[in-house]
């Protein structure tokens, strides 16, 4: 069978891989530890569930706007003008089914073939793959340990060259957990501030889920509000994965166009999901506040129990819900320590490689587990070590 040239350059996201394999041995009677998925592990909100319920028994079952019905554009303009301290109107919001699609769209809008976009390594696989998708030459600034997961700014400044059309950035972040200080964002905004030519994508999913400081958006920084999208979403913060929620923020031109990708692939976004978001966002916000709480307690327990393995050397995390330990002392690659742990201590976790080349030697944990379950795991990985 002959397919497409372009589907040579997509990749994949290892996490799903990776529960599939899991799941195969669960269901041949092995008992699995997951900590692969990045995804809470509470129930979404009741007053959420209520809210798409009741949008379902008032007939919202039909197409909506592209872009999203007015009330959810709105709600989110405000969230975002609230939250990042910026003036966001709701013309300038699009709303996908998830925040992935904002990722595809923007890089398909923006990135023409040979063209250059800097990324972040270990990162999001996705973002890699979309950039050799349509074409784009992907580059990889590589996020330091010794910095807590954040970038050499010398560095980054010798990967920027005219070719250079994007930038994305992801804090709170996927795999590592780190973040991005204010002043850190400031002195990337400090080397882009010239380069007008060169759009921001920052992926501010997690932007809720920090355990020390606050979230910081580039969009704050004058000048750089017109050329960044902001991807933000529902899914990590309200545990609403399966609902497919996300939304980009941009400017209105670019706006009209991702809402224009959507039509073409999407029509649109689920209808009473939409009604559902609006209530996640301006109803109470408990639910969030005590999830974030519980997951800083289960950090706690998984940093302390990954540090006394041995060859394993585990950082805080200071956002997101992952721990991503360097075992380069195990004498084993990302690879083979995690098919051992999934396969001869039944602890499903996924290789730092995954989430690209400079992620070797470490491995990611998501602690979106209860404690029983991440102190358990923690005995199954030593007893294998």
């Amino acid at each position: 069978m002959k397919f497409a040239d372009r589907m040579s350059n997509l990749g994949t996201e290892t996490a799903f891989e990776v529960l599939a394999k899991a799941k195969k041995l669960e269901a041949e009677g092995k008992s699995i530890i997951h900590l692969e998925i990045g995804e809470p592990d509470f129930p979404t909100p009741q007053n959420i569930c209520d809210a798409a319920i009741k949008s379902i028994q008032a007939g919202d079952t039909h197409y909506t706007a592209s872009a999203g019905i007015p009330e959810v554009r709105n709600s989110i303009s405000k969230y975002i003008s609230r939250t990042r301290g910026i003036d966001v109107h709701p013309d300038e919001v699009v709303m996908t089914p998830g925040a992935k699609p904002i990722m595809f769209f923007a890089i398909l809008a923006l990135v023409n073939e040979g063209d250059e976009v800097i990324y972040p390594n270990p990162g999001f696989p996705i973002y890699e793959s979309m950039i050799k998708f349509v074409g784009g030459v992907p580059v990889p600034v590589k996020l330091e340990e010794t910095r807590n997961f954040a970038f050499n700014i010398e560095d980054f400044k010798k990967l920027i060259t005219p070719k250079t059309k994007m930038v994305i950035i992801n804090t709170p972040q996927n795999p590592t957990g780190g973040i991005l200080t204010e002043s850190e964002i400031r002195q990337i905004a400090e080397i882009l501030k010239d380069r007008e030519d060169i759009w921001i994508l920052s992926d501010e999913i997690y932007s809720r889920l920090i355990f020390q400081g606050d979230h910081f958006s580039i969009t704050q920084i004058p000048g750089f509000r017109d050329r960044t999208i902001i991807l933000d979403g529902f899914s990590k913060t309200y545990a609403m994965t399966g609902w497919r929620a996300g939304y980009g923020v941009m400017n209105v031109d670019l706006a009209k166009i991702i809402a224009q990708l959507m039509t073409n692939s999407n029509s649109c976004t689920n209808s009473m999901v939409q009604k559902a978001c609006i209530e996640a966002y301006e109803g109470p916000q408990d639910s969030v506040e005590v999830m974030k709480e519980e997951f800083r307690v289960r950090r706690d327990i998984i940093v302390e129990g990954l540090n006394s393995i041995k060859g394993f050397s585990c950082i805080v995390p200071l956002g997101a819900f992952y721990a991503f330990p360097n075992i380069s002392k195990t004498g084993l690659s990302s690879k083979e320590l995690n098919d051992k742990l999934l396969y001869e201590g039944g602890v499903a976790s996924l290789a730092g490689t995954s989430f690209g080349e400079f992620g070797e030697g470490y491995l990611r944990f998501s602690y979106a587990n209860s404690r029983e379950n991440i102190k358990e795991a923690i005995r199954r990985i030593k007893k294998v070590v």
